[in-house]
């Protein structure tokens, strides 16, 4: 172990390349080790971003929007309804990411299938940030990840979303939305 330390002790990183003295026939000579040439994968047209926010579905969004303002005293936003999406949405601010509460809108809300199985409600999805969708949905799709819906919609924040399926991510619905 003393060897190895010493030998790297001396070594010393220049010009991309690792170079360390070694001993030949009485003469020290440096020896250069050249990175080797990258097998990774090739770069990504698209980058996760940020956690955008924690959906969380609720079957009282009055109640639900009360209990963080008033109670936890959190910064709440008024109710708006997503008619695309079926629902109605409220975000709670958390410095820079959010929570948003949902409650079903229409008869065939998916939040509603969700509060039939789950009464009180609970976690529904988180959504991330991409740098570019339009390219991830691409590079996910042959990845062989599901996507719900084929083309991104226009979500609560008025950026392209879309949602992956929970079975290929580990249980969890995935949202991600365009940075």
């Amino acid at each position: 172990m003393s060897l190895i330390r010493g030998v790297f002790s001396v070594a010393r990183f220049t010009s991309g390349k690792l170079r360390f003295p070694f001993r030949d026939s009485g003469a020290f000579h440096t020896a250069v080790v050249k990175p080797a040439a990258s097998t990774s994968v090739p770069k990504k047209l698209w980058h996760l971003g940020k956690l955008n926010h924690v959906a969380i579905a609720v079957p009282d969004i009055e109640k639900a929007a009360a209990l963080y303002r008033d109670v936890l005293g959190g910064k709440v936003s008024e109710k708006h309804p997503q008619p695309d999406h079926g629902v109605y949405t409220v975000f709670v601010e958390l410095g820079d990411t959010k929570i948003e509460l949902l409650c079903p809108l229409g008869d065939k809300s998916p939040i509603q299938n969700f509060l039939d199985k789950n009464a009180s409600g609970g976690m529904h999805h988180i959504c991330i940030e991409v740098s570019d969708i339009k390219e991830a949905i691409k590079d996910l799709q042959a990845h062989k990840i599901r996507t719900l819906g084929n083309e991104p919609k226009i979500g609560a924040h008025g950026k392209p979303v879309i949602f992956l399926h929970p079975k290929d991510c580990n249980g969890t619905l995935v949202e991600l939305e365009q940075a």
